[in-house]
């Protein structure tokens, strides 16, 4: 008998794990599904299930629109300001992470600049950029990204510092590296998962960030969350074209995941416990 009750907890619990999966899959189908359909059915109600697949609104979405700019937009200003939150955050934060003395205050200190909603800064920000005459620039983005992005960076990797024991400093000064020496070639290697998590995460941010990208850009600096926003003609929506942008949104995220998943499992851990 308690065999056959485990045998049927676990189906039950393969079929709740089976239903929620499907529930976030699903979405995501019916746009993969939609993205290959033409116009016409694209706007069929009732839905027809089986349609011949086509690339052409993935043809239409490059050929009528600058949607490759407006991908190597995202992806440039995604990736700079990635890897600068990386290089200053990790710094910062095990600096913070080694102070025996203010450590607290200086946490809670970048804790506070997260607490502010971005509508808040929206106008500040705008009235800056302006002034400086970035409007519509990539400068504009990456630093307006980083401004959010980078506190809570910092944040994030202290708790992955924290993990690594001071001894191992102290040992690498006792063998003669410097402090500079012992953070590069002891401590970021041992970091590394946390930090791909960090990077990750802060990526996905300004990758999918639209408030700012669509205050401070005009059609030069354009990202894909305003292109994909501004799909819509007298004649409606292009459902069919905004599911093929949506998708090339998707993939670079869902391959990068794939390639970094093991550091991205360990790192999202990695700090959890000391």
């Amino acid at each position: 008998m308690a065999k056959r009750s485990d045998k049927v907890l676990d189906a039950l619990t393969y079929i709740a794990l089976v239903g929620t999966a499907l529930v976030f899959l699903l979405p995501i189908l019916w746009i993969l599904r939609t993205s290959f359909t033409t116009k016409a059915i694209a706007y069929q109600i009732p839905p027809q299930w089986f349609v011949q697949p086509t690339l052409d609104n993935y043809r239409e979405i490059f050929s009528d629109n600058p949607f490759g700019r407006y991908f190597l937009n995202s992806m440039v200003v995604s990736l700079v300001s990635t890897l600068i939150a990386l290089a200053l955050g990790a710094m910062a934060a095990y600096w913070i992470a080694r102070q025996s003395k203010g450590g607290n205050i200086l946490r809670v200190s970048v804790l506070v600049t997260q607490m502010l909603p971005p509508i808040v800064m929206v106008i500040p920000i705008f009235l800056m950029v302006k002034s400086l005459g970035l409007l519509d620039s990539w400068l504009s983005l990456i630093g307006t990204y980083l401004s959010f992005s980078l506190p809570y960076m910092i944040w994030l990797l202290i708790g992955f510092f924290e993990t690594i024991p001071k001894d191992l400093d102290e040992a690498c000064e006792i063998d003669g590296c410097s402090k500079i020496q012992a953070f590069t070639k002891v401590v970021l290697p041992l970091a590394a998962p946390g930090i791909m998590a960090a990077g990750i995460l802060s990526f996905l941010m300004a990758w999918n960030e639209f408030l700012f990208a669509l205050v401070l850009t005009g059609t030069g600096a354009r990202t894909l969350p305003v292109a994909i926003a501004n799909m819509e003609t007298q004649q409606g929506v292009m459902i069919a074209q905004l599911c093929a942008a949506t998708i090339i949104i998707i993939l670079p995220v869902v391959i990068l995941s794939l390639f970094i998943q093991k550091y991205l499992v360990n790192g999202m851990t990695m700090g959890s416990v000391k």
